[in-house]
Parts: C-alpha cells; structure tokens; sequence
C-alpha cells in the first residue's frame, strides 16, 4: 500500500486548536472526526482552514455504519464528500461495524458477525462508497465484548478476506487489537501477524479502562495514556507492518497539549527502535 500520510498525528479537538497552530507544535498531521465538520461554517471550519494550510489531514467518520442492513445513506456519503473536497484529506476512514438500524442512529459502533455472508455484505458496500468517494478507504478494527455464537472466522481472518474482497485498507487500532484479545482470550500477537501486510495504511493508539462494574472486560475509553501492554504490542506491529503512520487518539480526559505531545514522542521512540532494519546494498 501506498501511504499518503507520514509520521506520527494526533487526533484534532476543538481544546486543541490553538497548540495545533502554535509554532513550536511537533505534530506530522492531524486526523479530524469527520462528522464534526459537516457543518455550514463557523469557528470550527475557521479553524480547520487554518490547520489545514499547515498540516496534512486525515478524516475519520464514524456514522458510514459500513455493516448496517439499512441502505447506505446517500445523503451522508454526499456531505463527506463535499468536506472531502475541501479538506482534501490524505486518508478518509471509517469502522468496521454498524451504528444504525431502521434509520434510528445508534451512535455506538457495533460489532459484525464474522461470517463469510458478512464479509460478502461489507465488501459489496464498501466499493459503493470508494467509488463515491474516488478513493480507497480504511477501515478500522474495532473493540468488542461479545461474539456471534455463528462466528466462522476469527479477527484476522475476517479483517483479511474484506481486504481481499473490496480492495479497502486497514487502520490498525492496536488498543481495540489489545482489548479484544484480552475480552474474548486470543492473542493480539497472532492477530496481527495474520493481518496482510500491505493493508495496513494508519494505526491508532489509545487508552482503555477496567468495566467498573466488575466484568473483568476491557473496555475501549479512549479516555487514559496507552498502557505498557499497548506500546508492547505497537512495537510489535511496527516490526511486522514497517513505517505505517501512526496517531494518539483521545476523546474523553483530555490532558494538556503537552501530554499527548509526550506520548506521540514516544511512539516515535518506539517505532524507532522497532523498525526493521535495511541491509545496506
């Protein structure tokens, strides 16, 4: 696959704006929820032309609902395609789930059966949406904590033959990869060398949390720092998926500007040292 973005990002916030615009800001690019921008203008926009002049961006939807049973929502393709236009983003992607159901938004992102039948579905809409769009998209792995009782495939499995089957990429979320094999007890290893190589275009890295009511299940937060089990397996996919760009991701708890800056500091440390090395010629 060929990248179009590079480095190491940060997810974009409205708290965030004005470091992102700051001078001394040590960010290679910025990903945006698409869904916030679907707006006629505003301080938002304002704001986001400005970033825009100066980093490369990436959009990362959250309401395609790829999986659903409802038709694809003509309206919403046109309207991400519209801030496509004028973002001109180097990535556009979304989840690998569902969140509707009868035209109701559910506004969770909702696991799949994986089942050949699924795989089937998913693919057939994700080319409607790529040739919507004219671009591939990338689709993201998601957290869980329940599995299909007619589940044929395992992650990896059901993450490979959608590859194969829409010509879509991947946006590894190495957290989701952590917590699902800690939820429903495989190795996040093992999955992520059966993942193809080449499909792997971003990866994010966030935080998760313990269920407070006692489950014993990870649940996906997004609301702490990444955690030594997270940066442990980032490494890893560093060393199977090479120089994928790679962002923090926070969307609850936000800490100062200078927090996140430290853990994408050191992400790059990490993938530094993990980072196959290239015989000289």
């Amino acid at each position: 696959m060929t990248r179009p973005l590079q480095g190491f990002g940060l997810g974009l916030r409205p708290g965030y704006y004005e470091d992102a615009l700051a001078s001394q800001c040590s960010v290679d690019w910025f990903e945006i929820v698409s869904e916030n921008y679907m707006i006629a203008g505003g301080r938002p926009f304002y704001m986001l032309d400005r970033i825009a002049e100066r980093y490369p961006l990436a959009m990362h939807g959250v309401s395609l609902s790829i999986g659903g049973r409802d038709p694809l929502d003509r309206d919403y393709l046109r309207q991400l395609a519209t801030l496509a236009r004028r973002v001109r983003p180097r990535v556009i992607s979304d989840h690998l789930c569902w969140t509707s159901g009868d035209g109701v938004q559910l506004h969770d992102l909702l696991p799949l059966p994986q089942t050949d039948e699924a795989v089937r579905h998913v693919a057939a809409r994700v080319r409607e949406v790529q040739d919507a769009l004219g671009q591939q998209i990338l689709l993201e792995n998601v957290s869980s904590y329940l599995r299909f009782s007619g589940d044929a495939l395992d992650e990896a499995q059901f993450l490979s033959a959608i590859v194969a089957e829409s010509g879509c990429g991947l946006l590894l979320d190495v957290n989701n990869a952590w917590v699902n094999g800690h939820n429903h007890g495989f190795d996040p290893y093992a999955m992520l060398d059966a993942l193809p190589v080449d499909a792997v275009g971003q990866i994010h890295l966030a935080g998760h949390s313990v269920d407070a009511l006692g489950s014993g299940l990870l649940i996906d937060t997004h609301d702490q720092p990444v955690c030594s089990d997270v940066w442990a397996l980032y490494a890893h996919a560093v060393r199977r998926f090479g120089d994928v760009p790679a962002m923090i991701e926070r969307d609850d708890n936000y800490p100062p500007f200078t927090e996140l800056l430290a853990e994408l500091a050191q992400a790059r440390d990490i993938a530094a040292t993990a980072m196959p090395r290239r015989e000289a010629a």
